[in-house]
């Protein structure tokens, strides 16, 4: 016998924080409404061999693809979806428009199927397509020297504060090897 499917509900979808972490968020410079998610994690103290001393470790950022579900302060409804965060960025540049509905036949066909209708978000958005006869693709602003705000998303978070750990004045491989 076939396990009936069923959708998630708040109390079965885990919300805990990860352990000896915290979920922080750094923001973008040029664009001041990005808020990319990092996972600041604590380190034990680093015992000095043969003797009693401990060295203190500063916290390790890592980028955090657990998304809003680790976020408390954050609502979590799985028949809604997760908040569109580019939606702005995007409608900013006003290089695109909405289409009326899906205009795939694959995506009409799955659109008219009454047995995924247990499954599908509430709020479905219409996709969009460019406005003019330019592309509207991250290569495109590139090489117009446009730096979007997904541009600057991804530098972050590849980045991963890489710059405070250098501001401190020692490098990764010294952290890692010794001075």
């Amino acid at each position: 016998m076939k396990k009936q499917e069923t959708t998630p509900t708040q109390a079965t979808i885990t919300r805990a924080p990860f352990p000896a972490s915290k979920k922080i968020y750094v923001e973008g410079k040029i664009h001041q409404d990005i808020r990319v998610p990092m996972r600041e994690i604590s380190l034990t103290d680093t015992k000095v061999f043969g003797t009693e001393k401990k060295v203190p470790n500063q916290p390790v950022t890592v980028y955090d693809t657990s998304g809003a579900y680790t976020d408390t302060e954050i609502e979590i409804d799985v028949r809604k979806g997760l908040e569109p965060i580019r939606e702005q960025w995007i409608q900013d540049r006003e290089d695109v428009k909405a289409l009326e509905g899906i205009t795939s036949d694959y995506g009409k066909e799955r659109l008219a199927n009454e047995n995924l209708d247990a499954f599908r978000f509430q709020h479905l958005r219409k996709p969009l397509v460019a406005k003019g006869d330019t592309p509207v693709t991250q290569m495109y602003y590139a090489k117009q020297g446009i730096i979007t705000p997904e541009m600057e998303y991804v530098a972050i978070r590849e980045n991963q504060k890489l710059q405070e750990v250098k501001d401190r004045g020692w490098s990764i491989r010294e952290k890692a090897l010794g001075p």
